[in-house]
């Protein structure tokens, strides 16, 4: 059984392909870092739906591109999005953030740093904690080289759907594949 998204082919398909899977480049994981501030007070699902509206007005997520934008204002009317101010202009500066990050390692390097392997196995999500001190410890490095929406609950989301843990379920399908993958990225 699933650990989510069981009835729904776009949220089934990124359960069995996506969350969890290692992902290292720099633009992934910058895609993922800004759809998880994105998600903060919604369900995963309504970012999901949303997510190729976000690649198509941010370049693909293309840091670079991003980091020059000067205005987010037209995106505040745009309705295939989620129209939050804050939220669009974390994209914006994480973007930045990003981009300057590259002098000191990078964005993977930063993020994969606080990577856990083997991860805990976890019968039942009561079982999954919403933050760790990793992801504190992580959420304070992101904000200190200058990222934003980067809480200890979003950057754990953060590290479980970039691979960075794996917090399938132990009864999921594909807890054991997205393990191994894992094993391999390292």
């Amino acid at each position: 059984m699933r650990c989510f998204g069981a009835g729904d082919p776009l949220y089934e398909r990124y359960h069995d392909t996506e969350w969890g899977r290692p992902r290292r480049s720099e633009q992934a994981l910058y895609e993922k870092l800004c759809l998880e501030g994105m998600q903060a007070g919604l369900s995963w699902i309504t970012v999901l739906r949303k997510r190729e509206a976000f690649r198509e007005v941010f370049d693909g997520f293309d840091p670079d591109k991003v980091a020059e934008y000067d205005s987010i204002d037209h995106l505040l009317t745009d309705a295939r999005l989620i129209r939050s101010r804050a939220k669009l202009e974390a994209c914006v500066r994480n973007a930045r953030a990003t981009v300057a990050l590259r002098a000191s390692g990078g964005l993977p390097e930063l993020l994969w740093n606080a990577a856990a392997l083997p991860s805990p196995a976890y019968r039942g999500w009561a079982e999954v904690p919403p933050t760790t001190p990793a992801s504190a410890d992580l959420a304070k490095r992101l904000k200190k080289a200058g990222f934003t929406f980067v809480g200890p609950t979003t950057v754990y989301s953060l590290m479980q759907a970039c691979g960075l843990v794996n917090d399938h379920l132990t009864t999921c399908p594909v807890r054991v594949d997205v393990e191994a993958e894992r094993v391999r990225a390292w």
